[in-house]
């Protein structure tokens, strides 16, 4: 009797020991950064790797350390019961209650998970080998549960998709790197560039392009002599040309294309500009759809050695004008230099704690800059944002409060809202 007592204490105690396994491995491979463990395998650690393979589906990685995990502590409970019965008689399964819940909270899941959370890169590689083994005996039992999960959820008409991860990595990212701002350890500029960077495939080009209102162009038939104080008077390098209607683009031209070229025939040639010609020079147009994605559009640039494209919609018409500066100031913000407008877009800050900006200002860049949460899912800019929750042009002097804040338009002029104050609104 004193070695079956014994040996079912021994159990209990093997049981617990797997217990601790399944929860630190658990703990230790959802919590290890697929980041360094990747740098880990690169330098040859085998565990990393098999970590990162291990890691791939998690579902099933949970699932198979869930049921061992479930499996040996249900198994230990029960011994545990069986054990102070034949102590205690019926008392026993109360001092089993007791005891069992003590050893499995402080030796198998408190502790395990403790040490595993120090350094959760070296306890992944350590434990994969052996998870993934595991992994493969539980799969098709693992497997059968998935499958009867999304069964039942069915039924209460909740959809699944089975091929989607449990976290996406880019919704991971971007909260990790809100919430270290929120705690102080992530500065203001580090968190714009880093989250502008994950939002271009969520953004068209159509919501950062110059609108085609704005765009300075040439004309192909003026005088070589205007096109020239054209150039020198602008403060772009690059000009779209036009031949008879400013739709019809039929070239790009580059200040240093035309200095170099007008200096070729003046000083070298010894002809004179009065029949120059500036489409021999200009550039082929580069367009692109105005529903292209900023991430694809940045790739069109780096891929074509291209900096400046012309904006089209469905029909083949100009809307407006996008440059690889654009896109990277998604990332770092404004980029200016000594020829760049810097009254443009600036916010002007009240005592009152409440801005003046020019309506024509995205609402992302807004946002970036006073660190607000305005939705730009109806509008890109401000004025756009108030016209939608206005459902009218409103005048100036009118005022709208909405999303927490209130909304002043102080002019207009045609029926664009040319400046707006705004204040957030005290709760």
């Amino acid at each position: 009797m004193d070695t079956a007592l014994w040996i079912v204490a021994g159990a209990i105690a093997a049981l617990l020991m797997l217990s601790a396994f399944f929860s630190g491995s658990e703990t230790a491979l959802t919590a290890a950064s697929r980041g360094k463990l990747r740098a880990q395998a690169d330098k040859g650690s085998a565990g990393a790797q098999q970590a990162l393979d291990v890691t791939e589906d998690s579902e099933r990685l949970i699932g198979a350390v869930l049921l061992g995990n479930n499996l040996v502590n249900i198994l230990a409970a029960s011994l545990a019961t069986a054990l102070f019965t034949d102590l205690f008689g019926e008392s026993g399964v109360v001092f089993a209650t007791l005891v069992m819940t003590f050893l499995v909270l402080v030796f198998a899941e408190v502790l395990p998970k403790t040490y595993a959370i120090i350094d959760p890169e070296t306890a992944a590689a350590r434990v994969s080998p052996i998870i993934r083994w595991l992994i493969l005996v539980l799969s098709p039992i693992v497997q059968a549960i998935r499958l009867f999960v999304r069964m039942v959820l069915s039924l209460f008409g909740v959809k699944t998709d089975p091929d989607s991860p449990i976290l996406a990595m880019r919704e991971e990212i971007a909260g990790a790197i809100t919430l270290g701002h929120s705690e102080g350890i992530v500065e203001k500029e580090d968190r714009d560039r880093i989250l502008g960077a994950l939002d271009l495939g969520d953004r068209a080009v159509e919501e950062i392009m110059l609108h085609r209102s704005k765009i300075e162009m040439i004309d192909a038939d003026d005088a070589p002599e205007d096109v020239l104080a054209q150039c020198l008077a602008s403060q772009h390098t690059r000009l779209p040309v036009y031949r008879d209607d400013p739709e019809n683009i039929i070239g790009v031209i580059h200040a240093k294309d035309l200095l170099r070229a007008m200096n070729t025939q003046i000083r070298i040639e010894g002809a004179s500009v009065d029949n120059f010609q500036i489409t021999d020079v200009a550039k082929d147009p580069y367009f692109v759809p105005e529903t292209t994605t900023l991430d694809d559009q940045l790739r069109n640039f780096l891929r074509a050695h291209s900096h400046f494209a012309l904006v089209v919609d469905e029909y083949g018409s100009l809307q407006g004008l996008l440059t690889l500066e654009d896109i990277l100031e998604e990332i770092v913000g404004e980029i200016t230099d000594e020829f760049d407008d810097k009254g443009e877009f600036q916010v002007t800050r009240n005592d009152d704690g409440s801005v003046e900006i020019d309506g024509a200002m995205t609402i992302r860049d807004l946002n970036r800059e006073m660190d607000w949460n305005l939705p730009d899912d109806e509008a890109n800019t401000i004025a756009g944002l108030v016209l939608h929750e206005a459902q009218m042009i409103p005048s100036a002097g009118q005022m709208f409060s909405f999303h927490g804040f209130r909304f002043d338009v102080i002019e207009r002029q045609d029926n664009r809202i040319t400046a707006l104050r705004i204040r957030p609104l005290l709760h």
